[in-house]
């Protein structure tokens, strides 16, 4: 059986043309026994040239839709054309500590 994040990488490669892709599992940085809840999805395509965010964000949830209703707690998303991911010289912001882990 395939892991979380091979589903999501496999699903991601055969829908859209990847010029970059990074999946972190940061699900050890939140409380709970689960070890494949929490990811972030950076990809880079230029399927994504001339669609708004909100859209490109829809059609990756879609694609995840049953992970996101079982498996997946978060799925965090950075959706980039080319262009736009040379702008920002090919840097995500780092995520923000999970406000339960710790307290």
């Amino acid at each position: 059986m395939a892991t979380v994040a091979a589903t999501i990488e496999q699903r991601i490669n055969d829908t859209f043309s990847v010029l970059h892709i990074n999946l972190e599992n940061e699900s050890h940085q939140h409380s709970g026994p689960a070890t494949e809840s929490h990811f972030k999805l950076t990809l880079v395509s230029n399927d994504f040239d001339g669609v708004m965010r909100v859209k490109r964000h829809q059609k990756v949830y879609q694609l995840m839709a049953d992970l996101m209703a079982n498996t997946v707690h978060a799925l965090s998303l950075n959706l980039y054309t080319e262009e736009e991911w040379e702008k920002r010289g090919g840097k995500v912001e780092p995520s923000p500590a999970c406000r339960g882990l710790g307290e």
